[in-house]
């Protein structure tokens, strides 16, 4: 016998993380369109880096996907806002990348004050591994901007800096993350077999 949950719509901050959810997966699929692009103009350690960040997004928005489902609140998955995928130069993208981190911090820091406001501290105590997760990513999208800025149009130093660098996205769940809804996805372990033969490439050319 099938067991029904009883499910509600929720408070204005159940409101507002539902809408979080399109919010975070509009951001990872941005994300991946800057890898495609990357990928496309074989740039393989700019496009790991963003393959990497996209995969982290769509995991946090599963991550309020499961909470929503746990403190018995209706959700949907929603579709997504349009993204952009044609740029000038390398530049273009990654500014993107960081305005948007910007923005969904200015959001999420929004919704912890509502949770506030409305006595949910289950909700507030919630949103405090998003928002430390968002010094992390506007730290990285930050350094990443300055190199891009310095390298200029020397893009084979870009990559050679980037090689040296730790890639983001492939352990598993940081230590206290929320649960993911369907568990946490990560990249095939082939991914880093095609950076090592693109290392290998780019230092007997």
């Amino acid at each position: 016998m099938a067991v029904t949950r009883e499910k509600t719509s929720g408070s204005r901050f159940h409101k507002l993380l539902r809408d979080q959810v399109r919010h975070e997966f509009t951001s990872a699929q941005q994300l991946l369109a800057i890898a495609v692009w990357f990928d496309a103009r074989d740039l393989p350690r700019l496009a790991s880096r963003f393959y990497g960040e996209a995969l982290a997004g769509r995991n946090r928005a599963m991550m309020i996907v499961a909470y929503l489902h746990d403190v018995g609140v209706d959700v949907a998955v929603p579709g997504i806002d349009s993204v952009h995928n044609e740029f000038g130069g390398v530049r273009e993208p990654v500014a993107l990348a960081l305005e948007q981190e910007r923005a969904s911090t200015a959001e999420l820091t929004a919704l912890a004050k509502v949770a506030r406001e409305e006595g949910d501290l289950l909700g507030e105590q919630f949103l405090q591994w998003f928002l430390a997760d968002q010094v992390a990513r506007n730290a990285r999208m930050s350094s990443l901007r300055h190199v891009v800025e310095r390298a200029g149009d020397d893009l084979f130093a870009l990559e050679r800096f980037l090689a040296r660098e730790h890639l983001h996205g492939d352990e598993g769940p940081p230590d206290g993350a929320p649960r993911v809804a369907g568990g946490w996805v990560r990249r095939h372990t082939g991914h880093h077999a095609r950076l090592a033969a693109a290392d290998h490439q780019g230092r007997h050319d």
